[in-house]
């Protein structure tokens, strides 16, 4: 950490608090900031009560949902009598839409229709599940920021194809003032570099929440498949996938929905802003799609790895504004052509580059089959959205320039 003097100090502290203002001011709804420390409970106390034996009849179910602004999750437990097996052994529900930015007060109550089910790492000792919803109006229509229904068509349509995703989500970690967690307050930790994959104590910033998190997602059945730490301290990655169809973004929610629960019993905020920092040299956070077919994924499917770049060179413009919930202004802040990036205004693409719009892996060129890498989307990028609109153009061969999310 560099030491500075009164006078410097007095500019760096004016330069932070405009920072942070902005940190706290932008659309982002995860950029909550707590005006007084939020003093933690007992949890010894808490377990006493978890600990005690749960009727075999009475199960909980956690229904999830995205709630008006489409980055914000909501959920809400009711007691149901058993077990779940499929999806349709569970009831819809409703919920309050005037309080979620979904609906007016004369008309508040929306829909909760499940279609996922996970098993709850956090109510332990019963099948206790965790239920994924899309949300329907008054008229049982998908709300605004229901991209599920539209998603799941596509993937139908391209069914015979087998698309599959991986995403690489990356976050940031807060504490409860929007200040990185683990940065020295009113001051910048030393320059990037060492945090990148970092082991130590002064690299690895919030690791056992991390671990935690990992271990939630396997116990409830995700296809987690790694964890990394990132170029910017208290900055992490995991990746969902592959897995194909809409299937892989149903997990992606669940686990930020994981993700946001974990952090919130440490004291932590879980921030999914492209460009946390934008004062100094600071990387930004993605949430990278990896995108392949049943074909790509064969010998010789390099050829059509190949014409899928190509086509998505053609809609550029359309793929940015899906690739994130302000409709393209979100990725501006990140997507500037530094900090492994590309240009938010040209399309771009090459073998091993992370300067460019689509990479494809050097293993893949070299076994000439696989999939590509679409570094586009944001970290608040709803993921029914980009699979939405990758296979609409890769599968679908879809080249209008309008687009209907």
């Amino acid at each position: 950490m560099k030491i500075f003097g009164s006078t410097q100090r007095l500019l760096l502290k004016n330069v932070l608090e405009s920072c942070r203002f902005n940190l706290i001011s932008r659309r982002t709804v995860v950029k909550l900031q707590c005006t007084t420390d939020i003093r933690p409970l007992d949890k010894l106390i808490t377990n006493k009560y978890l600990s005690l034996p749960q009727p075999s009849d009475k199960l909980l179910a956690t229904y999830i949902w995205i709630d008006g602004t489409g980055e914000q999750l909501r959920a809400k437990t009711q007691t149901i009598s058993e077990e779940p097996r499929k999806i349709e052994d569970l009831s819809w529900w409703t919920f309050d839409g005037s309080s979620t930015e979904q609906a007016k007060g004369a008309n508040s109550d929306i829909y909760l229709k499940p279609v996922a089910i996970f098993k709850d790492p956090f109510m332990l000792g019963a099948e206790n599940k965790l239920v994924l919803c899309e949300t329907y109006d008054s008229d049982k229509k998908p709300t605004k920021t229901n991209l599920r229904a539209e998603c799941e068509k596509s993937m139908k349509s391209a069914a015979d194809q087998k698309p599959a995703f991986g995403f690489e989500q990356e976050y940031t970690l807060l504490d409860r003032d929007g200040w990185p967690f683990g940065w020295p307050k009113n001051a910048f930790p030393a320059a990037q570099g060492p945090y990148y994959c970092g082991v130590g104590a002064c690299q690895s910033y919030g690791r056992d929440l991390v671990e935690a998190h990992y271990r939630a997602c396997l116990y409830a059945g995700l296809d987690i498949f790694g964890s990394n730490a990132e170029v910017m301290p208290s900055q992490w990655e995991y990746q969902i996938g592959p897995t194909r169809g809409v299937a892989a973004s149903d997990q992606l929610w669940i686990s930020r929905f994981i993700l946001h629960r974990i952090a919130e019993e440490y004291g932590i905020q879980i921030s999914f802003d492209p460009k946390p920092i934008e004062t100094g040299d600071w990387n930004g956070a993605g949430c990278h799609a990896n995108f392949s077919t049943e074909a790509m994924g064969k010998p010789g499917g390099l050829e059509l790895i190949k014409e899928a770049v190509e086509k998505l060179s053609h809609r550029h413009e359309v793929h940015m504004k899906h690739y994130d919930p302000c409709g393209g202004s979100d990725n501006k802040r990140r997507l500037t052509g530094k900090h492994e990036t590309a240009s938010y205004e040209e399309f771009s693409s090459d073998i091993a580059s992370r300067a460019v719009s689509v990479r494809i892996p050097r293993q893949v060129a070299e076994k000439q089959y696989g999939y590509l890498e679409d570094r586009r989307p944001s970290a608040n990028c709803d993921p029914y959205a980009v699979s939405n609109i990758l296979v609409k153009t890769i599968c679908l061969n879809e080249t209008t320039e309008e687009h209907s999310n």
